[in-house]
């Protein structure tokens, strides 16, 4: 499951899983459709057949409700919460390193992701370099939330009121001409503490 997927196709797969947290059977092709204003059947099955080629469903063509997700948990108190291995979060070239279920109160978005921080000052905000920052996307921030951004492989912290930007989603070009992309909103660190 190393590809991204689309708005559409992230909408449909959030669908199926709490569809299926719900029943103990799949939608339909039709009330996929419904679900989401598409008309043509034709059109939810090539996104079916997306989702099966990036590695997150497995179907049998010929069957209406025949959708089996791949590697998820199917707790209705948990989201699966990917890791992503490179620096360019949301990318095509993204890889998934692991997965982790997380209870849904700590989780408040199945479009949660977490990055691994590098590059990062000592101790800013409490978080050290090789933690696992749990990032939700999101538009807007508080000022009171802290923002995350990628800023040439490594993962910068600011407050809302940050001079980076507004977060909105788009490159900038300030700290000496480098591109930063805004991720989203910090909600919480995860940390391996060192065996002795």
């Amino acid at each position: 499951m190393s590809e991204v997927l689309t708005g559409i196709e992230r909408r449909i797969y959030n669908y199926l899983v709490d569809y299926l947290k719900r029943e103990t059977f799949q939608p339909s092709v039709r009330e996929i459709g419904t679900k989401f204003g598409i008309r043509s059947t034709k059109t939810v099955t090539e996104h079916l057949q997306s989702l099966q080629r990036k590695g997150y469903l497995d179907r049998t063509p010929s069957r209406s409700r025949a959708l089996k997700i791949l590697g998820l948990n199917l707790s209705p108190d948990t989201y699966t919460i990917p890791v992503y291995r490179n620096a360019g979060y949301g990318s095509p070239d993204d890889e998934v390193e692991a997965r982790y279920d997380l209870d849904r109160s700590l989780a408040c978005s199945p479009d949660c992701f977490f990055v691994r921080v590098r590059g990062l000052a000592p101790r800013e905000e409490g978080v050290l370099e090789g933690d696992l920052l749990l990032v939700e996307p999101r538009d807007e921030a508080a000022a009171s939330d802290l923002r995350v951004y990628e800023l040439g492989g490594s993962i910068k912290l600011r407050r809302g009121d940050s001079p980076m930007g507004d977060g909105a989603g788009a490159g900038g070009s300030e700290n000496g001409g480098a591109d930063f992309h805004y991720l989203g909103v910090a909600r919480a660190v995860l940390r391996t503490l060192p065996r002795q």
